[in-house]
């Protein structure tokens, strides 16, 4: 697990003050359009994107420190200031910040959330539909986004009269400050919605149907578009990646398009040559064993494997076969078999005797 805390450079009892002072601090001197070329610098910005989106945010926070997790699904790449942020949008939020003014609100695109499906190696290769279930941050369906009680608008703020701003001087600038009172939205709630509490979002699980298309594998990733968290202000809703994890097969092992199997069959078999029945994803199929085939001959079942995502190419079955020795034999099974050795220049002692009085007998001649 990664540790946000230590990335920021913060202590675990950090306000929100101190977490966005450093990501500021930390956002400036890794950002891309200051390290371009850097990819050590880009990727260190977006771990410290990722664990101020999470520390920044209280309920994520909250969950980070219970459960060592922001939430049941784990937000996506993009966020804090965004991917698409600029060098200049950080310098001027602080900025900012620094002279106590303020930036004008702009939509901002809503997280990208995260969802882990398991699949079947079947459902895998053909591909299958499944309904999942995703909570998600939504705009709330009784006041629409507008924190207000229905019937009950906002008031303009008698503050900033609106504006979402307040101006003073300060020496020789006038300065634009976030109106304090209204927290720059220029609007008063006096009767917030009962729903969602006046926060204008509301947290639903919402059922969606997803389409896997044949031939994913471990680590693949599916993205929706606009099924993450809503925007902010305007903003788009965010993206829903859906990640991929293939189960263990009880007969099949993978191997990119490539399918594997181990087949059992009888000596006879292997010394006369027959004709099996052999698995595959499709069912079952009839395989030629040629007389005289040894333990652990493999054969190519061409196109039995997995298809390749987007195309009508497959790949292979490769069925691998050994020689079964029976544990038991009966005394006609037994007395064939030693002939059967002495005809091949065996005998019995030789066969008793094995490997191990074999290897003693060849240093002791």
């Amino acid at each position: 697990m990664k540790d946000y805390y230590k990335i920021l450079g913060v202590g675990r009892d950090a306000t929100q003050e101190d977490v966005k002072k450093a990501f500021r601090q930390l956002a400036l001197k890794y950002h891309p359009d200051r390290n371009q070329g850097d990819k050590g610098a880009e990727e260190k910005f977006k771990e410290i994107n990722e664990a101020y989106t999470c520390l920044i945010d209280v309920e994520k926070r909250t969950n980070y420190d219970r459960y060592g997790t922001a939430e049941g699904f784990s937000a996506g790449p993009g966020f804090g200031f965004g991917a698409g942020a600029t060098f200049t949008d950080i310098f001027e939020d602080i900025f900012d910040d620094f002279f106590g003014g303020s930036r004008r609100t702009r939509p901002s695109k809503g997280a990208d959330l995260r969802y882990d499906i398991a699949l079947t190696l079947e459902e895998a290769a053909f591909g299958c539909e499944r309904t999942i279930k995703v909570p998600r941050w939504q705009t709330c369906e009784i006041c629409n986004g507008t924190r207000a009680e229905a019937g009950k608008p906002p008031i303009t703020c008698p503050q900033c009269k609106g504006t979402g701003n307040v101006r003073f001087q300060q020496g020789f600038f006038s300065v634009s400050k976030t109106c304090g009172k209204c927290s720059g939205t220029g609007q008063i709630i006096t009767n917030p919605c009962k729903r969602c509490e006046g926060a204008g979002k509301m947290r639903v699980e919402r059922s969606l149907s997803v389409r896997i298309p044949a031939g994913v594998d471990i680590g693949s990733r599916l993205k929706l578009n606009g099924e993450g968290d809503f925007g902010s202000h305007g903003g788009p809703p965010g993206d829903l990646y859906v990640m991929i994890d293939v189960e263990e097969h009880h007969i099949f092992k993978r191997d990119g398009m490539d399918i594997y199997c181990h087949i059992p069959i009888s000596f006879t078999k292997a010394v006369f040559g027959s004709e099996i029945e052999v698995p595959t994803l499709n069912g079952e199929t009839k395989l030629k064993i040629p007389p005289g085939t040894p333990s652990g001959k493999e054969f190519r079942l061409k196109g039995k494997g997995i298809p390749k995502v987007g195309s009508h190419h497959k790949g292979d079955e490769i069925v691998s076969v050994f020689i079964e020795v029976p544990k038991k034999l009966t005394p006609r099974q037994q007395e064939v078999l030693e002939e059967f050795a002495k005809l091949s220049g065996e005998t019995h002692e030789d066969l008793s005797k094995g490997f191990a009085g074999k290897f003693r007998d060849l240093f002791t001649t």
